[in-house]
């Protein structure tokens, strides 16, 4: 991966026709290059740990899709069950069988979930099971914390993660006052925030969503004390604990963030990897909860797509194989590696920083703070992670286009192309330095 003048015209061509078409010509704000300058690349195909550009380069790939690609791109056992759904039809808007199976390898692997149901996306997963929970508790207030993304409807968009927080636009134009009226907003890793605010208005609250490792902010890891305060205020309010595990959910472990801290959420919503890179979500807990859900109950939810078929056998293959090969131990053995190199370099360099990581997920903050919460998080300097970004993709590593942002290790990746990284990482920090 040694540097090179990299030309894109193809890509250059391709954002300008996007942008007359589409607005900011991507169809996500997370894909623009806003947070870092340029225009974004466009893919012509993936395969293993990379991705192709219109123009021929090819970049080793630490974003997977924002997070479903654990197995690699184009995996031939996901590509070949996909293949074969879609020869018996690409959407029913009737059941089949490959929901249920996917169902049972969802609850056999989470065991805080004992129903689901599908959805469509990430978003959907996280917005059907706020509205459950107010329907289940009979209360409308929610816990969310500042810095954390669940998806794009309008409860849960301020003080939000992602794309919200690299554009600086935490708070959404055409979100009305009386949306986000009755979201409580804490720093995610204040217990005695949190402790006060279920003093005042505890049985007022139907539940608390989060992040059990956060990665929409950059990846940050909640500390035991606040993850036990949330189970023991939300029981003993009456509140439901809801993970959004669409980004950690099977990417952390088998059983999700959850088995490997060993908590027991209420709810959880999943997507992404469950779907192994078609659109795809779920939401699922208690089945005493669950059942309240139409038709078994009175709180509605519905969708065109969900359990679309072609999407429930990716996400079978996807689930067998993990549970057949499990990729974790060697994933962190590699996160491990990567972040201590990163951190070797980066001293070496007198670059202020701080690294954060689970797992295969990891961030690289320009920051000499320790990053705990959202207020941390955004003292790291999306300036400089702009020029490291570029340097890095001139040198063959696709690193997500934000500094707060989580990136993901692939089952597809080698040791390798984790020494390959840090090569490119040794050269482009000392451009940044």
């Amino acid at each position: 991966m040694t540097a090179t003048t990299v030309h894109r015209p193809k890509s250059l061509a391709a954002f300008a026709r996007a942008k007359a078409l589409i607005p900011g010509g991507v169809n996500s704000p997370a894909r623009a290059f806003g947070a870092v300058g340029g225009s974004p690349i466009f893919i012509d195909r993936a395969e293993g740990a990379y991705l192709h550009d219109l123009d021929g380069n090819a970049y080793l790939d630490f974003i997977g899709s924002w997070g479903p690609m654990i197995l690699g791109h184009a995996h031939p056992k996901v590509r070949a069950a996909a293949a074969a759904a879609m020869l018996r039809g690409t959407s029913y808007g009737a059941p089949c069988e490959l929901e249920s199976e996917l169902a049972e390898m969802v609850i056999g692997a989470v065991p805080s979930i004992e129903m689901v149901r599908f959805t469509s996306s990430g978003t959907e997963a996280a917005m059907s099971a706020v509205r459950v929970a107010r329907g289940a508790t009979g209360r409308d207030k929610f816990v969310k914390f500042a810095g954390c993304y669940h998806g794009h409807f309008d409860a849960f968009l301020v003080a939000t993660g992602s794309a919200a927080l690299t554009l600086g636009v935490p708070n959404s134009p055409g979100v009305p006052a009386g949306g986000t009226r009755d979201t409580l907003i804490l720093q995610f890793n204040d217990v005695q925030q949190l402790r006060d605010v279920f003093a005042a208005q505890g049985d007022e609250i139907a539940g608390v969503m989060v992040e059990p490792v956060a990665g929409n902010m950059g990846l940050i890891v909640p500390t035991a004390e606040f993850r036990a305060e949330l189970r023991r205020l939300t029981r003993h309010h009456g509140a439901l604990l809801i993970y959004d595990e669409v980004m950690t959910g099977f990417r952390l472990a088998y059983g999700g963030a959850q088995e490997l801290l060993g908590d027991e959420p209420d709810m959880t919503a999943l997507g992404k990897i469950i779907g192994g890179g078609y659109p795809v979500g779920a939401y699922g807990g208690r089945a005493d909860v669950m059942r309240k859900v139409m038709p078994a109950g009175p709180i509605f939810q519905a969708g065109t797509l969900s359990g679309n078929p072609v999407a429930m056998a990716a996400g079978v293959a996807t689930l067998t194989e993990l549970k057949a090969a499990p990729p974790y131990a060697r994933l962190d053995a590699m996160g491990a590696k990567l972040a201590a190199g990163l951190g070797e370099i980066a001293a070496a360099l007198n670059v202020p920083h701080a690294i954060n990581r689970v797992g295969s997920m990891w961030t690289f903050f320009f920051t000499p703070t320790p990053v705990t919460d959202f207020a941390t998080a955004t003292t790291a300097d999306a300036a400089k992670f702009g020029r490291f970004f570029w340097a890095m993709m001139d040198r063959g590593v696709y690193l997500p286009c934000s500094q707060f942002e989580a990136a993901f290790i692939s089952g597809a990746t080698t040791d390798a192309d984790i020494d390959a990284t840090l090569r490119a990482a040794r050269e482009s920090l000392a451009l940044v330095a």
